[in-house]
């Protein structure tokens, strides 16, 4: 039997984000955020956030292709995030915030490119899109708090009027591919 279980590593703004859209996604069996693309090894948050260690927020993406393809994980991610936007989320800049996509391996690399050229090419953004494409490098998983950071904290006020509001946006627009709910 073929192992269908593949991963993407995506940075959009704040691991938070990524990983509460991400989570209700059909197909999607894990998120986890971590770091990538860094001189550190296994940084920590404060010194991410410093902006001195050269990582990006990111979300690993473990997902049953047979359920939900590796173009379909980058059509959602166009769309959860301005990628058009230089080492800034709305409020949050600094390079940690950038838009990239790490891909794990060739194949990878070319439907991202791929991805980019064709949205590129339609309307969807007035400016140019500014998504690095990079090998993934130098991955290390967040803190144990900021796993599942969301669920566990709706009410925290990042999350009340960042967040939230990222989330229902995806979720109304990706109603049709969301998990079912228990």
């Amino acid at each position: 039997m073929i192992n269908t279980i593949q991963e993407a590593t995506l940075g959009a703004g704040c691991f938070w984000c990524v990983e509460a859209c991400f989570q209700r996604l059909e197909g999607v069996i894990a998120v986890e955020p971590g770091y990538a693309g860094g001189s550190v090894k296994a940084p920590t948050y404060k010194a991410v956030c410093a902006g001195n260690t050269g990582h990006a927020e990111v979300a690993r993406i473990r997902f049953d292709a047979e359920k939900i393809s590796f173009d379909e994980i980058l059509a959602v991610f166009w769309h959860i995030h301005d990628p058009t936007t230089l080492n800034r989320q709305g409020n949050d800049v600094g390079t940690q915030y950038r838009s990239v996509i790490y891909y794990h391996n060739d194949e990878q690399k070319a439907i991202a490119e791929k991805s980019l050229s064709e949205i590129s090419a339609t309307d969807l953004w007035a400016n140019p899109i500014v998504t690095e494409i990079s090998a993934l490098s130098n991955y290390s998983t967040a803190e144990a708090y900021h796993h599942n950071y969301f669920n566990q904290n709706p009410n925290q006020s990042y999350c009340a009027y960042v967040v939230n509001p990222k989330v229902q946006k995806f979720k109304k627009r990706y109603a049709d591919k969301l998990k079912k709910e228990a």
